[in-house]
């Protein structure tokens, strides 16, 4: 469990050689019970309906999966962003009468993205994101990390959308500018959960957003970038089948050891201030993926890119998965292999290795909320379709 701020913080992910994985029937079964529990105590409004982007016409676009796991139900989300508050004292007390909206809102608009425990995800063709909320602050009375995670995603992407929208000079073209979106999706956050509200919490933030160099008008002279924005120890990690390589990945934040840098209540931490922006050339076939901490504590990172190679080998051989896109296809499959790390009280972890760096007894994988998001590089069709 992490420690809330402040004391707040995260993990590394030490290397070690590839290893066979052998697991029990005891443990296969408690990974099934917990995946049931997981779908039957999901929290109203843990999942909201697809919200129309306003996606701009690229020529590059994300192919898109994610897979999830929570070690826990979520905390269902407080008024007013669930329930509709109460219109006098003689309402009855009883709604059984009556259809009630279970979506998230927040000033009168659906929250985007989808909570997964303390973690909110997010996919769409041009961004992709993971916030990890501190599931710590499910201790305190009006603490509410996982809403924390998911406002931040919102009004990120709100403000990423607002940006490419806004009206400019015919010489004037746009550039992202991924931080300043956050900074001011952490305000309007902090604007949201203020009083009256009084919710508690705190996140990181790891997103990526594709946008493009050269002349989008010119056949095969432009070229795919990756704008990476990070705040934490969830991360992003760029894979390349063909060579079955990891061309970058991000750089994990952290005050201390299972204390990360994170954006909320009582934080120091601010977007302006500790959030980094790497710009990655990507090419066409690259898999970006974005993953909270519950995967990198669990699996070193040749695992990673083993893992998503063979997944996609796999599907392309037309064997395993077809009836999945492919990139929920490996989505699925690096959930579930960390999945099983963190349930195994005696498997070795990059967060076993390094919490007995820092002297403090631990054996097995970590139980974590597990996010993870898979975006395939593709050349969009001119017409935008």
């Amino acid at each position: 469990m992490r420690i809330l701020p402040t004391p707040l913080l995260a993990s590394t992910t030490p290397k070690r050689p590839l290893r066979r994985i052998l697991f029990s029937h005891r443990t296969r079964w408690r990974i099934q019970q917990l995946n049931r529990y997981t779908l039957a105590n999901a929290a109203p409004g843990s999942v909201s309906p697809s919200i129309p982007d306003s996606s701009p016409c690229l020529p590059f676009r994300f192919e898109t999966g994610y897979g999830l796991f929570a070690k826990r139900a979520p905390r269902p989300f407080p008024p007013p962003f669930l329930s509709p508050p109460s219109g006098s004292f003689s309402d009855p007390l009883s709604t059984h009468h009556q259809s009630r909206n279970r979506r998230a809102l927040v000033n009168g608009e659906l929250i985007r993205g989808m909570t997964n425990g303390d973690d909110a995800v997010y996919t769409s063709d041009y961004f992709v994101c993971v916030n990890d909320g501190v599931g710590a602050w499910s201790m305190r009375p009006r603490g509410h990390a996982g809403l924390w995670s998911r406002l931040i995603l919102h009004f990120w992407v709100a403000a990423i959308q607002d940006g490419i929208a806004k009206p400019r000079l015919p010489d004037t073209s746009y550039e992202p500018d991924p931080v300043q979106c956050l900074q001011l999706a952490y305000e309007r956050t902090l604007e949201a959960t203020s009083a009256p509200n009084d919710c508690q919490g705190t996140t990181t933030a790891a997103g990526a957003q594709l946008y493009y160099k050269g002349d989008a008008r010119l056949p095969n002279s432009a070229t795919p970038l990756l704008y990476v924005t990070n705040l934490g120890d969830s991360q992003i990690m760029v894979v390349r089948p063909k060579g079955r390589e990891m061309v970058y990945k991000s750089k994990e934040q952290w005050h201390w050891f299972d204390c990360p840098r994170q954006l909320g209540t009582n934080s120091p931490d601010t977007p302006s201030q500790n959030a980094v922006v790497d710009i990655v050339e990507l090419k066409e076939g690259d898999v970006v993926l974005a993953m909270s901490d519950g995967v990198i504590d669990n699996l070193w990172e040749h695992e990673i890119v083993e893992n998503v190679t063979t997944s996609i080998e796999k599907w392309e051989s037309r064997g395993d998965g077809r009836q999945l896109g492919s990139m929920e296809f490996v989505a699925g499959r690096l959930k579930s292999a960390a999945q099983c790390i963190a349930l195994d009280p005696f498997a070795e972890s990059p967060f076993m290795e390094h919490a007995i760096d820092e002297g403090l007894a631990s054996e097995g994988g970590k139980l974590d909320d597990i996010s993870v998001v898979a975006a395939l590089v593709c050349r969009r069709n001119t017409d935008c379709s």
